[in-house]
């Protein structure tokens, strides 16, 4: 029996471990009891349970296993913790649980495992019971699958995954059990619910007869989707939507969409095992499959079919096997092996998927032109094959190779080719089919539906059809406006019987088709028939000039346009329609044209036309001009009226008025007529003539402008080269260039033939007149504008002289923007057009410039010689082969993509063992990608990865090579192609360490640039986890550099889904730094602007505030909606407006219409999301060495809301006049608009600091002259910089101090002291600071001597961090190796030590020898006291302290308006009268000029009469900061009170006793007026922190400091202990302190009390005395609770600890006892359970035998008194109050309880008796003894109250009196020496009352104060030995009532004291006692330092003695009383 109590009395925890099973049952049985009811899921109980429940579920008694089970439950399913344990719990269910006969206990481990995957564990608890089925208990493996199919059942397979599962299943299906067989169907049964035919491939080997049962139960079941039906805590949203469908009557309302999303769709190939292939082809393969005989290489291929069969094969180095089977498809002769071959390509392709992608480019050609065979097996064995290499890669990626077969002769492969692209247009999707992709399939398409072949034409057909449905009529119809309507018809009749892969996708191509039939359809339908027509004619018999119009490329551009019309407003469209339709009018003869003319001409005019007389043909043409001005353009025939024009002598003519308006009617006719390409035929050569006519020249130009206007710019320019240079005149050409040069300006890019112009410019660079150079070299840089640097390429192989004018001229354009078009089409498309796709044709009309260069097709010199010769073994044959390859590259500059067998031959060279070969390799490569350019994409898969694993080269200079080249190919290929499929990934998982970082580092660089990414960059994290946890710590690095990156494109979700395969340390890991990264996570670049490629749309259109597609992208940096511009005054349409309609002539007269507005436009909330976007990382920070564009291109973009356009077009303008301009234009209005320059003042300083980059001084003066005004305009305005200006402002301008010239300089340094007025001081020197560690040594001098000033201006609080640190970094430059920056230095440093002494050594720490004897003797030399030196600076620097003062009132803003107030009354006062200081000399820090406004310091003091004497009861304040108290910040930094007051409290810690005593003072200013006191409201703990600190750090670091005046310290201590008197006095604020900080705070005091050091110092007695006054205070004030806890925690550490003083430990039960005495009136404010708690903590380390070892019994007297004292006022229901203690049976508390409940239940009897006894006893006398016994007991315990003291102490006088034998020994025996001698004290105070030997009524005897300073009582907290000399201890308040009995007799007048508000008042409320001992403290402290400084400055006494003569303590009273009678004669011969 005695084994059963020894365990029932254990705690929980304990039983559970027990080696007894009953004991264990019991403790899971409480253990589920108390799972239950733990409220709290992150209760700190759980986590005691962590380690145990893996044994509450092994139990190996069957009957406590269940139990414990149960209790494994609960805890899973309520604990916060449990997933640390899912791994070994379920581990310990699989194994120990799962075996159990009883069927409950296996139902509870299942339902154990389902609750860990609710818990989102379902990874770890899959992983286990997939260990499970390999136990060979098949009881296990039962349970194990039957767990997983109820966990797929109830979670679904979204949560479940399954492949593991499936991977399993077959082997399950061979077991030997029929129970798991059993099972296993079952499970295969509810995979396929999930997952559908998907379940088949994997399962399709095994048993038959199996497979056979499965199908039959698959028929079974339900076709509805399944639904989850338990879901993970995660997605409790989801289970209330489920839970609310059942409710609503089952899934009959949603579940259609619902089961969508819950299932989702499982590709059956995820599912698969990879199959190795390659180890396993035949051994002779590759000899086989060469064989002459066609039965061995059928053998051959038969083998790798059956291999290529496995639905899924391992990915591997494929290239020889595919290259083989390639040769047969292409070269093979026997057809059967053909098709074989393709059927062994399609299983590769389908097996190896995304894989294959990388060989799909050199099989496609062959296969395509394997077509040619006409036997259907063979042709439906290679379209199998090439469909299925069609889904391993895309479209682009073949698009070169299946255009290039569009154009063979043969038919079928032209049908074929055709079907094959229809087949692939139908997985692609709208969005993949770009523009750049349908033009030249479109076009090549086109061709074959005009192909005699009818299956060619069919094959075309269908392929368009497809196209259109796919893409949708709208992207497809551009490309068709040539077909005529039949064809048309036809194309769309295909496309309705269309049938796309995806469902989806109908839908949305029908959609869009329906969307906008008529805009498409007008321009096709118009311009069809004549566009055939000539087309036609063209091909047979056009002149060469017009041949380009022909081209492919040439029609579908004008269809391009056409549309873009048709899509844009109505009016449009109609011009469009017309133009089209008219654009080729049939030729008219000159009949017919006579006659339409003299339809609209008058009869005297068409006569005259030709006559002699040079007047009548002058008259003739104005009648014709009027004629034409009055024609409606519906009758205007043009081209009748052009040819009248042409009539004899038409062009030829010899008068130029006439040929004046001539060329001017043409111009009219095109303006208003009809006017098509063929009156333009008419009239262009006549034109062209006349162009380079001194007087006819300019009419020629408008003529031709307005043809093009009519017939389109590309058309006319065209043809007005090819006519100009057809000719001889230089004039004619130079002119015509220059007027293509202002045309193309006025019209845009859009549609130019860049290639057509080339050769004419060509032609013109070679002419000998100078003018046609230069003109073709205008024209050059205008077409730069657009085209950009490639243009540049065409002409590489011109002489170098003509070379370097071209380059002058393309760098005068460079930076330019090219103009917004503002005729011809693109001008009404600007607005109105898709704006979307108007870009998109932008683009790519830039892009056509690099499909213009000629590209040479270089794989006919790719010989097999040359492949064989780079592959030889010798290395110098394989360089020469390389050498070869180079040279053919450089000599065809520009080659097709085609490079035959070179690819595999470079890619082999990349392994190649000599590093020389493999860079060769590299730069070959990197040759080959300029070479190719973009299309350079296809040969990514198969070189660009090689190039990359190249990164892990073990050399550092082959890894740099790889990474060149890897950026040139990234530069013309984006990024795409390298991140789809697996690749990148796969490289990532080698463990290289160098490929790893680099790899990395490549992707952390290129992937913040893209917008989008392919999914399959999602491969890479689970590899960039492992590279976070890396051994190579520069791997680690790189993946977390990496990280935000993945993450701003994959989505932290997803990145912390991937974790789950982790283990549990390395995912908490990687968590952690997820979360990081989170917060640095940029945000995805904004979409580039259409204009940015500036093809033809101008700026305009990105700056219009339309809410048009570009704009949203050009804001998009912004992140601003644009309604946000609109508000801002409209400004943003208003530039549009402008740019749209500006014609150069009247540009000057738009400028000055736009220049009436204010510069600085204020948007609301602008500058505020600026900021924050900045924060969010949304934008750029302002942050660089030097400027690059995308930080130009982001100010602009902001600086477009809020700053006038024209200014900003200054602002940003290549020249520096435009700065100067822009920068005196923001002078101008700096004062008229300061809201504004506010408002935009993160933009102008950002402005201001590109500037300082440019290296033009007139611009820098300007700026920083600038700057100078601004700053003081900020000043006026009391603005504060924000951090975020500062940031991106003040580091640029410390670079500036730098500079040679002098002059800068100064105005830098001159501009730094501004800031300082709008920015606190102590940030600026951090800045500063960073200044001094530039290389510029005249930089680092300059900041040391402004540092410096900051520190004399500014005092030692400016230095940051610290002023130790700031001194140490300062020293370091004493070293250095520049002359002038040693001297600044060391003089920044002696002007430290003249404001702070020689504490300055202390903060240097240590220097090197020889700095220190230079720093030494520097300061010797300087010879300054630190007085004269203040004196000094004064003087030196009256403005810029003066400055200062004046500044700090007005640069508070907001509430801190309150705290100021006080300090500004101070310092007006201190202006009224000279030197009238108020505060004590020792707190103003030797500062006193500063305050002083006058800037004069007085010596003398002022004379005695200006004081009254009864100063002597003024109380002192504690010295009110007066100077720019700590530092400018506590005055300006800030603009609300919190902050205020966290700096200042962070002051009260600094090391420095100057600036704690100056925030001391700041605070005591608070916490005495009421009004204000709130303001510390929520700081409290954070101040009291900031005071221990500092007691810590007198106690441990400044007492110890020899060199430190004591005085100081003292006072120091005299600060903290005042305030926190104040701080005490009110009881809102001393209830907010903490336990914690309490605890920390007693110790603080305590340590201080018992501190030797302070008790020998003179004024140490008054301190400690101070300082018990606080305790009591503390302990009175605080939060009851809080205190009572930490003095128990405290007390339990003091026993703890071993150095710790038996003394402290006293101290601290003293202190318990004095809360005991005060529980019968707090018991109900307190938390009880709380304190219990802390009393059942400190039993349980101090068990009541550990306490009976303690020297002293105190610790367990104070203890059980504790408990007693509670149980007493509690009664039973104490043991209410145990909530909080875990386990109450095993604590002793709980026993103690009950014991002293017990106790005095027993003892209730006999007190009833006493009581009434002693009611009895107080009227009647019959019992003397327990009469007095009770008498004096009741006296003493009114002593030790509070309240009633004084009343207990009369008693005591009166009892003692009456009864003079009475013994009072007993009671005062067990009290503290201390009580002792106060109650002696008092009574001897009383009787001297009573005496009357002082005349003082009796009330007065013990002053309130006294009262409470003094009460000692047994619990008081002051130690025995405290006391006078007398051993008693004397208050301050008897003092004061001394000096007010020696007033009395003086015939002074005490009533004075209350005009005065007593120091109470200030401090909290006036019915508070008390604090006036505080302050007499410090009155004491204060007049006997000042009476120091007296007597060293040898004056006078004055009025301050009178302070002393109130305050000061002596030890003995009769000396003190003489000493005051001394000081009073002194006073009155004085006043004499």
């Amino acid at each position: 029996m005695g084994d059963d109590s020894e365990w029932i009395k254990l705690p929980i925890d304990q039983k559970c471990e027990h080696k007894l099973w009953k004991a264990r049952l019991n403790g899971y049985e409480e253990a589920l009891k108390l799972f239950e009811k733990i409220d709290d899921e992150k209760s700190p109980e759980w986590s005691k349970y962590l380690g145990l429940i893996k044994k509450f579920v092994i139990d190996s008694n069957a009957v406590a296993q269940l139990k414990g089970l149960e209790a494994a439950l609960a805890y899973v399913e309520n604990a916060h913790v449990a997933g640390k344990t899912t791994g070994e719990v379920v581990s310990g269910v699989v194994n120990k649980v799962f075996n159990q006969p009883k069927v409950r206990a296996k139902e509870l481990g299942m339902d154990i495992c389902l609750t860990f995957i609710e818990i989102e564990k379902g990874e770890v608890v899959q992983e286990e019971l997939l260990k499970g089925l390999d136990n060979k208990n098949p009881k296990i493996i039962v349970a194990c699958i039957e767990t997983l199919r109820r966990a797929l059942s109830e979670f679904g397979s979204k949560i479940i995954p399954l492949k593991p599962i499936i991977k399993v299943l077959p082997k399950l299906f061979e077991s030997r059990e029929k129970a798991v067989r059993d099972e296993a169907k079952l499970l295969a049964v509810e995979i396929y619910r999930w997952i559908r035919d998907a379940l088949r491939p994997p399962l399709q080997n095994i048993n038959s007869v199996q497979l056979k049962d499965l199908e039959e139960e698959w028929v079974k079941l339900p076709s509805s989707a399944p639904k989850q039906t338990r879901f993970l805590r995660s997605q409790q949203e989801m289970k209330a939507k489920f839970e609310q469908q059942q409710a609503a009557g089952g899934d009959a309302d949603g579940g259609g969409d619902d089961g969508d999303e819950a299932v989702p769709q499982v590709d059956a190939y995820e599912l698969l095992e990879a199959v190795e292939i390659l180890s396993k082809l035949p051994k002779d393969f590759y000899d086989k499959i060469e064989a002459k005989k066609w039965q061995e290489r059928k053998e051959a291929l038969e083998a790798v079919e059956v291999l290529v069969k496995n639905p899924k094969l391992e990915a591997g180095d494929y290239a020889d096997l595919v290259k083989e089977l390639k040769k047969v498809v292409g070269k093979d002769t026997n057809v059967m092996l053909v098709a074989l071959a393709a059927k062994c390509l399609a299983g590769l392709a389908t097996g190896l998927r995304k894989k294959f992608g990388q060989y799909a480019g050199h099989v496609v050609p062959t296969i395509l032109e394997k077509f040619k065979e006409k036997k259907p097996q063979v042709v439906q064995a290679l379209q199998e094959a090439i469909d299925a290499i069609f889904l391993t890669t895309t479209l682009q990626n073949l698009s070169e190779d299946i255009l290039a077969v569009m154009d063979n002769k043969n038919p079928t492969i032209k049908q074929q080719t055709s079907l094959f692209i229809a087949r692939s247009f139908r997985h692609c999707t709208p969005s993949t089919f770009s523009k750049g992709l349908l033009k030249p399939f479109c076009a090549a398409l086109l061709k074959h539906i005009n192909d005699p072949a009818p299956e060619v034409r069919d094959a075309a057909f269908e392929a368009l059809a497809t196209a259109l449905k796919v893409a949708g009529e709208k992207a497809v119809n551009p490309f068709l406006t040539d077909v005529d309507k039949l064809k048309l018809d036809r194309i769309k009749e295909c496309a309705e019987k269309v049938e796309l892969t995806g469902g989806g996708k109908v839908g949305g191509g029908a959609d869009r088709k329906e969307s906008r039939p008529v805009a498409g359809k007008a321009p096709v339908l118009s311009g069809a028939a004549g566009d055939k027509d000539t087309k036609e004619n063209v091909v047979k018999s056009g002149p060469p000039k017009k041949a380009p119009a022909a081209k492919a490329g040439g029609p579908p551009k004008k269809g391009k346009q056409a549309a873009a019309g048709g899509g844009g407003s109505a009016g449009t469209k109609g011009k469009k329609g017309a133009e089209v339709k008219e654009i080729f009018e049939p030729e008219l003869s000159i009949e017919v044209c006579e006659e339409k003319a003299s339809a609209v001409l008058p009869a005297s005019c068409i006569q005259q036309l030709d006559s002699g007389n040079w007047k009548e043909r002058l008259a003739c043409m104005e009648e014709f001009q009027k004629a034409v001005e009055l024609m409606d353009k519906n009758e205007m025939p043009c081209q009748a009226l052009v040819r009248m024009l042409a009539k004899k002598p038409g062009w030829k003519e010899t008068n130029f008025q006439v040929m004046q308006i001539k060329l001017r009617i043409v111009a009219l006719v095109a303006q208003k007529g009809t006017f098509s390409k063929t009156s333009a035929q008419i009239v262009l050569d006549g034109l062209v003539d006349k162009i380079g006519d001194v007087k006819c020249g300019n009419n020629a130009k408008e003529a031709l402008t307005a043809i093009a206007e009519a017939c389109q710019l590309p058309w006319t320019a065209e043809q007005v080269m090819s006519m100009a240079f057809s000719q001889k005149n230089p004039k004619n050409q130079s002119e015509t260039l220059n007027w293509l040069s202002n045309a193309i300006k006025e019209f845009g890019f859009l549609g130019l033939n860049v290639k057509a112009f080339i050769s004419n410019v060509k032609t013109a660079l070679a002419a000998t007149n100078p003018a046609v150079r230069t003109s073709a070299i205008t024209l050059l840089g205008v077409l730069y504008l657009y085209v950009g640097p490639s243009l540049r390429m065409f002409f590489e192989d011109e002489k170098p002289a003509l070379l370097s004018q071209i380059d002058a001229e393309f760098e005068k354009m460079q930076g330019q923007t090219p103009p917004a078009p503002s005729r011809g089409s693109s001008r009404h498309t600007v607005g109105a057009g898709d704006d979307g796709e108007e870009g998109e044709d932008q683009e790519e009309a830039g892009n056509d410039v690099v499909d213009l260069l000629p590209r040479a097709d270089i794989s006919d010199k790719i010989t097999s010689d040359l492949v064989s010769k780079i592959g030889d073994k010798n290395w110098k044959i394989r360089k020469e082969g390389l050498d070869e390859v180079a040279s053919i590259i450089n000599e065809a500059k520009f080659i097709q993509p085609s490079i035959g067998e070179l690819a595999p031959a470079l890619k082999s060279r990349l392994n190649d063992s000599n590093k020389i070969l493999v860079q060769q390799t590299l730069s070959i490569l990197q040759q080959l990608a300029i070479a190719i350019g973009p299309n350079i994409k296809q040969h990514v898969k198969n070189l660009g990865i090689s190039i990359i694993t190249i990164l892990g080269d073990s050399k550092s200079n082959v890894r740099a090579a790889s990474l060149t080249t890897i950026n040139a190919w990234t530069e013309q290929t984006g990024m795409k192609e390298w991140l789809e499929g697996e690749d990148l990934s796969e490289e990532l998982k080698k463990e290289n360490p160098f490929l790893r970082q680099e790899l990395l580092g490549w992707l952390a660089e290129k992937l913040p640039t893209l917008r989008t990414v392919p999914s399959d960059l999602f491969f890479c994290v689970p590899h960039l986890y492992s590279c976070l946890e890396d051994r190579n710590g520069d791997v680690r690095k790189k993946a977390q550099d990496a990280l935000p990156f993945f993450m701003m494109h994959l989505g932290f979700e997803k990145m912390a889904k991937a974790t789950g395969k982790l283990k549990t340390a390395s995912k908490d890991q990687v968590l952690t730094m997820l979360e990081k990264a989170k917060a640095n996570m940029p945000a995805k670049p904004a979409p580039p602007k259409a204009c940015s490629r500036a093809a033809g749309a101008a700026p305009a259109k990105c700056q219009t505030a339309s809410g048009s597609g570009e704009d949203f992208m050009a804001s998009s940096v912004d992140t601003k909606p644009d309604p946000k511009k609109a508000k801002a005054g409209g400004t943003a349409p208003k530039t549009k407006g402008i740019q749209g309609k500006k014609v150069p002539s009247k540009s000057n007269l738009k400028e000055d219409d736009d220049r009436s507005g204010p510069v600085f436009v204020i948007v609301p909330g602008g500058k505020e999301q600026r900021m924050k976007d900045e924060k969010g990382l949304k934008v750029l920070k302002w942050n660089f060495t030097t400027p690059r564009d995308e930080y130009i291109e982001q100010l602009k973009t902001q600086m477009s809301s809020c700053i006038a356009k024209w200014l900003q077009d200054e602002m940003f303008h290549s020249d520096f006049q435009h700065h100067n301009k822009a920068i005196a234009i923001m002078v101008d209005h700096l004062e008229g608009e300061k809201d504004g320059v506010i408002s935009c003042l993160d933009l102008i300083l950002k402005w201001v600091t590109l500037r300082f980059f440019d290296t033009n001084t007139s611009v820098l003066m300007k700026a920083l002259e600038y700057l100078k005004l601004l700053f003081t305009m900020l000043n006026q305005e009391e603005y504060h910089l924000t951090e975020i200006e500062a940031n991106s402002f003040i580091p640029y301008l410390v670079l500036k101090v730098g500079e040679p010239k002098d002059v800068i300089r100064r105005d830098v340094r001159a501009i730094l002291n501004r800031m300082c007025l709008v920015y606190p001081a102590s940030k600026m020197f951090t800045f500063i600071m960073e200044g001094t560690k530039s290389k510029n040594s005249k930089q680092r001098a300059e900041c040391l001597e402004e540092l410096g000033c900051l520190v004399e201006s500014y005092g030692m609080n400016v230095c940051q961090p610290t002023p130790g640190k700031a001194l140490k970094e300062m020293a370091v430059h004493i070293g250095d190796r520049d002359n002038t920056v040693r001297n600044a230095a060391l003089n920044t440093i002696v002007t430290v030590y003249n404001v702070h002494g020689d504490q300055v050594f202390k903060l240097i720490g240590n220097l090197s020898e020889k700095d220190m004897s230079m720093l030494e003797e520097r300061i010797k030399r300087s010879a300054k006291r630190p007085n004269a030196a203040l004196a000094k600076q004064v003087e030196e620097k009256p403005q810029r302290i003066q400055s200062v003062s004046a500044n700090t009132n007005m640069l508070r803003k907001g509430p801190v308006e309150d705290m100021s107030s006080k300090l500004n009354q101070a310092r007006n006062m201190s202006g009224h009268s000279e030197a009238t200081h108020t505060v004590p000399r020792e707190f103003q820090l030797d500062l006193d000029e500063i305050e002083n406004d006058n800037g004069t310091v007085r010596c003398e003091m002022p004379a005695l009469v200006q004081h009254k004497l009864d100063d002597i009861l003024e109380p002192v304040l504690i010295p009110e900061p007066k100077i720019r108290a700590v530092s400018p910040h506590f005055d300006d930094m800030h603009s609300n009170t919190a902050s205020t007051i966290n700096f200042v409290i962070s002051q009260v810690a600094s090391g420095d006793i100057n600036t704690s005593i100056q925030a001391l003072a700041q605070i005591d200013e608070v916490l005495r007026q009421e009004d204000k006191a709130e303001a510390m409201s929520g700081h409290i703990d954070q101040f009291l922190i900031a005071t221990f600190m500092q007691l810590r750090l007198i106690y441990n670091t400044h007492m110890a400091d020899e060199k430190l005046d004591k005085d100081e310290i003292v006072k120091l201590y005299s600060c903290i202990i005042g305030n926190m008197i104040s701080l005490f006095q009110i009881e809102s604020l001393a209830r907010e302190a903490s336990a914690g900080v309490l605890k920390d705070l007693m110790h603080g005091l305590i340590t201080l009390m018992l501190d030797s050091r302070v008790e020998d110092l003179e004024e140490g007695q008054q301190v400690i005395r101070s300082v018990n006054l606080l305790v009591v205070k503390v302990l009175e004030k605080s939060d009851q609770t809080n205190i009572l806890s930490a003095l128990l925690v405290l007390l339990q550490d003091s026993l703890l600890a071993t150095a710790s003083s038996p003394k402290f430990s006293e101290l601290v039960m003293k202190c318990l006892w004095r809360m005991v005495r005060l529980l019968p009136e707090t018991i109900n404010t307190i938390n009880l359970d709380r304190i219990m708690l802390d009393i059942h903590i400190f039993m349980k380390v101090f068990p009541k035998e550990k306490l009976k070892q303690c020297k002293s019994e105190f610790p367990i007297r104070t203890l059980k008194t504790l408990i007693h004292t509670l149980c007493k006022l509690k009664g039973p229901k104490i043991l209410d109050h145990l909530t909080m203690i875990d386990n109450k049976n095993e604590s002793e508390l709980e026993a103690h309880l009950c014991r002293v409940m017990k106790h005095s239940l027993d003892q209730t009897g006999s007190k009833t008796d006493k009581g009434t006894e002693k009611g009895a006893s107080r009227i009647d006398e019959k019992s003397p003894k327990a009469k007095v016994n009770d008498i004096l007991a009741e006296i003493f315990k009114k002593i030790g109250s509070k309240e009633n003291t004084k009343e207990g102490l009369a008693e005591l006088y009166e009892y003692k009196k009456k009864y003079s034998d009475a013994d009072i020994e007993p009671f005062l025996k067990n009290s503290s020496q201390f009580f002792q001698s106060y109650v002696e004290r008092g009574l001897r105070l009383i009787e001297l009352e009573r005496e009357g030997k002082g005349r003082i009524p009796s009330s007065t005897g013990v002053s309130p104060q006294m009262e409470v300073s003094c009460i000692p009582a047994p619990t008081n907290t002051v130690s025995s030995s405290i006391g006078n000399s007398n051993g008693e201890e004397v208050g301050p308040s008897v003092y004061l009532e001394r000096l007010k009995i020696l007033r009395q007799r003086c015939g002074l007048d005490n009533a004075k004291q209350e005009d005065r508000p007593p120091l109470t008042s200030q401090l909290s409320k006036p019915s508070v006692p008390t604090v006036a001992s505080s302050t007499d403290m410090l009155h004491s402290k204060l007049s006997q330092l000042r009476e120091s400084r007296e007597q060293y400055q040898h004056i006078d006494m004055d009025s301050n003695q009178t302070h002393s003569s109130g305050t000061t303590t002596s030890s003995s009273t009769a000396s003190n009383i003489d000493d005051l009678k001394k000081r009073l004669e002194r006073i009155k011969s004085s006043r004499k």
